[in-house]
């Protein structure tokens, strides 16, 4: 449980870690930068106007202190301030609404205070003094004579610019003069900023995104030509590599401009390598193709000479050949027939690869499959002889699975190219997997319209070496190191390396496509074709005729005897490796047919 937590956790890291494209980057970037001059301006914008507005704040404070200093002058005061006593400048002119006055003993203690709560001629009537709690604010935070301004807070009132002068009579009086409208106005103006700034910057996101995008459009086109060229098919084939970047956005005095004139460049060098290639892959083609077909001719005479010389040797005319020649003229057969089809596979290759057409045409799989499972099981027997099989028998199992429907299975092919194909995937089969191997080969008809028609070839043998199965539809690739090339384990019947290369060559040239997968005691080779859904002219749904076909071939019970001649199959559905011969009852969508030692499967002349 906790590990998977902590893969969870991981995955979100990497969620979250993922990096930001280009444009993402410069528009974060360029908003980053404008935030900051943003701040930094409106900063310095705040901190100046609440030093302007403090320091007018202050001076209109210094006047009214001046009046409470009552400095002797040439002229008498009037009797009416001289009553007032040492807080009668409190409500004089000039003073804002909320200008207090308080008179301070030697112990720092208010004894006395006024607050103006109205304005004009009833200013000093309307004064009334400071709280209890409002005076104890006040007492604390109150500044001494000569101390300078000081910013109080006085509960119910608001903040004050306070500062404490002595009269002429000698008393300390402080005086504070409201500063709520200079805070009110610095507030207003850091809020104007803060949205302002805002604004500013969900603009500049927009616009900048646009305008980035814009600017980064030349270089999508250079991705996208880029992407053109990665999703051409240059691993094979004569390729036209005609992408370009367009020459505006391959002008060299821009930095976009300098990448893609440099794509460009090196598309022309690509191009130039692809061009050499091909024609190096055609002279190749070419000279195989020219040597295969001239090595044919001799190749027939040699084979010619020694079975001439092999029946001239052994007449009434001349002596008996002594063993040794005898070998030796076998030898000279079996080589010239290994090399013949070695030209023969190679002319095949040569020629698919130039692109010659195929005679394409309705081709029913069925009868193929059958014909090329009866000859794969005769070429079988003639191996040498196991410690189970006698001369003539197979060493293989072969099975066919069939569809149980009776219409036949269609694709639009090349039938003896086809023919071709099956022939070398059985011909691996029994090659490279040992004596009583079980070989299935199986047709399954397109589940869906215009779904491909999928034939498959498998075995329980020992299966492809890993390091080899990505490999093994490259020409001369082959697995002798741990696949037994024949039946003593050496090269007497192996391969030329060519017959899985002629299958994918063959299929694609069908417009199908050939897979394999192998594991130890399942190998199969999957070959997809293209359905033709043309009914076939003048061929009866049951595909292959059964006149020929004794109606004892094949037992009845579920299997009908059009699917698979198997002349000489038993009736008694006597199993071979657990699986009665009489395959899978009827209404199970396939037909399986054994062979067994001593079996023979054929279709109808």
């Amino acid at each position: 449980m906790r590990a998977m937590k902590a893969m969870k956790a991981m995955k979100a890291v990497q969620v979250l870690r993922r990096p930001w494209t280009l444009r993402t980057r410069l528009v974060v970037s360029a908003v980053s930068l404008i935030a900051v001059v943003a701040a930094v301006i409106g900063s310095v914008t705040a901190i100046a106007f609440h030093s302007y507005m403090y320091g007018k704040l202050d001076d209109q404070l210094h006047s009214v202190v001046e009046r409470a200093q009552r400095p002797p002058g040439p002229l008498p005061l009037p009797d009416s301030l001289r009553e007032a006593g040492p807080l009668g400048f409190v409500g004089g002119g000039g003073q804002p609404l909320g200008t207090f006055g308080a008179l301070v003993d030697g112990d720092g203690d208010v004894t006395a205070s006024k607050v103006v709560e109205d304005g004009g001629l009833r200013a000093q009537e309307s004064a009334k003094p400071l709280t209890g709690e409002q005076r104890t604010a006040l007492e604390n935070a109150a500044p001494g004579a000569g101390d300078g301004t000081r910013s109080v807070d006085l509960p119910g009132l608001g903040g004050y610019r306070v500062e404490a002068t002595t009269t002429a009579e000698g008393d300390t009086v402080l005086v504070g003069i409201p500063s709520a409208e200079v805070s009110g106005a610095l507030t207003t103006l850091i809020v104007v900023e803060v949205c302002v700034t805002a604004a500013g910057l969900i603009a500049a996101s927009i616009a900048g995104t646009v305008l980035v995008g814009v600017a980064m459009r030349p270089l999508r086109r250079v991705a996208a030509t880029a992407t053109r060229v990665s999703e051409l098919p240059l691993h094979r084939g004569e390729v036209a590599l005609l992408e370009r970047v367009p020459d505006a956005e391959a002008d060299p005095r821009t930095e976009v401009g300098q990448v893609g004139a440099a794509l460009n460049r090196m598309l022309g060098h690509v191009g130039s390598a692809l061009v050499a290639r091909q024609e190096s892959e055609t002279r190749v083609r070419q000279f195989v193709a020219d040597a295969s077909h001239e090595l044919r001719t001799p190749l027939a005479s040699i084979r010619g000479y020694a079975e001439l010389t092999r029946r001239a040797a052994g007449g009434t005319a001349g002596p008996e050949p002594d063993p040794v020649t005898r070998h030796a003229l076998g030898r000279i057969e079996s080589e010239a027939d290994r090399m013949t089809g070695l030209v023969e596979d190679l002319l095949l290759l040569a020629r698919l690869d130039a692109g010659r057409p195929l005679s394409y045409g309705t081709t029913d799989l069925l009868p193929l499959v059958v014909d090329a499972v009866s000859d794969a099981r005769a070429a079988d027997g003639t191996g040498a002889e196991g410690p189970d099989t006698g001369p003539g028998d197979a060493r293989h199992h072969w099975r066919l699975e069939l569809p149980e429907a009776a219409e036949p299975v269609t694709v639009r092919a090349d039938p003896d190219r086809l023919q071709q194909v099956l022939v070398n995937l059985l011909a691996n089969a029994r090659t490279h997997t040992p004596p009583g191997t079980t070989v299935t080969v199986s047709v399954q008809p397109s589940v869906r319209a215009g779904g491909p028609v999928t034939l498959e070839v498998r075995d329980d043998g020992p299966g492809i070496p890993a390091e080899l199965l990505p490999h093994v539809f490259e020409r001369f690739a082959r697995g002798d190191a741990s696949r037994a090339r024949g039946a003593d384990g050496g090269g007497a019947t192996g391969s030329t390396g060519l017959g899985l290369a002629i299958v994918q060559a063959v299929v694609s040239a069908h417009g199908g496509r050939v897979r394999v997968e192998s594991a130890p005691g399942r190998t199969v080779f999957a070959v997809e074709l293209p359905a033709d859904a043309v009914p076939m002219d003048g061929v009866p749904t049951d595909a292959v005729s059964t006149d020929a076909v004794p109606t004892d071939a094949v037992p009845t019970n579920g299997v009908p005897t059009n699917g698979v001649p198997t002349n000489g199959v038993p009736t008694n559905g006597v199993p071979t490796n657990g699986v009665p011969t009489n395959g899978v009852p009827a209404g199970h969508g396939m037909i399986r047919v054994d062979s067994q030692v001593g079996d023979r499967l054929t279709t109808p002349a």
